[in-house]
């Protein structure tokens, strides 16, 4: 397939690791971006972009998408008593076939938020990454590992057989769920494989006062101090959350390169707190933007987190000047490809795969016309996504799918499970 997008404004990254808009056209083949500039084409399908946005498309980092089916089932409970008492027990219940249907559901949230790739956290073996597979979106599934399930001889099977699936569309990294819920003798098993395949690891951490508090007991260490010294991160991972950070904390992702990836909407919604993003920056640590799963957050909206990670940390600040938009933008876009390794996704530049989104510039809340941006950030929203394009496809158009199945087959697929086991 050979796609010319013309007439477009793009949003690329300068020689400085600046934002800047040019005006031209991107031309795409095969799923690559071939050319970046002010000429045209001719054999390519034309797309006009009417001087709209073109974007890298945005990288949910960390969401739990078969986790749709419990949107809105267990509201208004703390973390504690939301995982023990109303997610874990309805999660037993759960085959594949169900996930394989809630993440088609989470998948057309994301396209029509301009989300062209997840990292995806959840104990299905297959029934994401087929789901993924049959739209043609791009998936990192992280392991979830935990004293209830999935074993770490299962996660070495999962990596072995999805790393780098399908030309790097589907993808597999190590990780488990939390050291809360992880004994000693499994996150030991768990450093080893990491060695074993020198790979990074990724994990729940420092989400709430209580889990900080009782490994400080258990352990006299933070859980951070207490997985390094296991040696989870001696090649280096990520941490969803981070809410709860010591400057002790802080110094150790730096030393083992250890990115956050914030998820401000759900830690409010649970009461955990808010992640002091600023701080982390100018400590240099690579962030990303996950929404977390719906059953905590209830949406998977990543313009909802982009302007809640632009605010909140101004605000536990009290400096407006804290947490500038544009970086904001590199963490949905860039950062969320670098820590998942993805060298050749994440920019509008010849050689990079084609994930993109087009975002509407002649709505309401985007004029006038002054720092594009910026205002995409503080005033973006899902109604300004036109398409978005996977892998040089665009699977989403001007509020349409261009998928497989119908909206509704999806809808009435997933309520029925919902009917059936809840």
């Amino acid at each position: 397939m050979k796609l010319c997008l013309k007439n477009a404004k793009i949003g690329i990254l300068d020689k400085e690791n600046h934002w800047s808009i040019i005006d031209g056209n991107v031309w795409v083949k095969d799923g690559i971006i071939e050319y970046v500039g002010d000429q045209m084409v001719s054999g390519y399908e034309e797309v006009d972009c009417e001087n709209n946005l073109l974007l890298p498309g945005f990288v949910n980092a960390h969401t739990h998408s078969p986790m749709t089916c419990f949107r809105s089932l267990a509201d208004n409970k703390p973390l504690d008593k939301w995982l023990n008492e109303q997610i874990f027990p309805r999660e037993a219940l759960l085959t594949e076939e169900d996930m394989y249907w809630f993440t088609k559901l989470a998948i057309l949230e994301y396209l029509s938020s301009g989300v062209t790739s997840i990292f995806d956290m959840y104990f299905a073996k297959e029934g994401v990454a087929k789901a993924c597979e049959e739209y043609g979106f791009r998936l990192t599934m992280c392991g979830a590992v935990n004293d209830f399930v999935q074993s770490v001889p299962e996660m070495k099977e999962l990596y072995l057989k999805y790393h780098n699936y399908l030309d790097g569309l589907i993808d597999y990294k190590l990780g488990f769920h939390a050291q809360y819920t992880t004994d000693d003798a499994l996150i030991g098993e768990i450093a080893a494989l990491a060695h074993e395949l020198k790979e990074p690891v990724f994990t729940h951490l420092s989400e709430t006062k209580k889990e900080v508090a009782d490994c400080v007991t258990a352990y006299q260490k933070t859980p951070l101090a207490y997985l390094c010294d296991k040696g989870i991160f001696d090649y280096g991972g990520g941490i969803f959350h981070g809410v709860y950070l010591s400057d002790e904390d802080i110094s150790l992702l730096k030393e083992k390169h250890i990115a956050v990836i914030t998820n401000p909407s759900s830690n409010l919604k649970l009461a955990s707190g808010i992640a002091n993003g600023d701080k982390l920056l100018k400590q240099e640590i690579l962030m990303a933007i996950g929404t977390d799963g719906a059953a905590s957050n209830n949406a998977l909206d990543m313009f909802r987190e982009m302007y809640l990670t632009g605010t909140l940390s101004k605000v536990i600040n009290e400096d407006a000047c804290a947490v500038d938009a544009t970086d904001v933008l590199k963490m949905a876009c860039i950062n969320g490809n670098l820590l998942l390794g993805k060298a050749d996704v994440g920019q509008i530049k010849a050689g990079y795969k084609a994930d993109l989104v087009l975002l509407d510039l002649k709505s309401p809340n985007m004029q006038p016309v002054n720092h594009i941006l910026e205002n995409l950030v503080y005033a973006g929203a899902k109604s300004n996504v036109k398409f978005t394009m996977v892998n040089g496809k665009i699977l989403y158009r001007d509020g349409s799918y261009l998928l497989p199945d119908s909206p509704y087959t999806v809808y009435n697929h997933c309520n029925d499970i919902v009917k059936r086991k809840f």
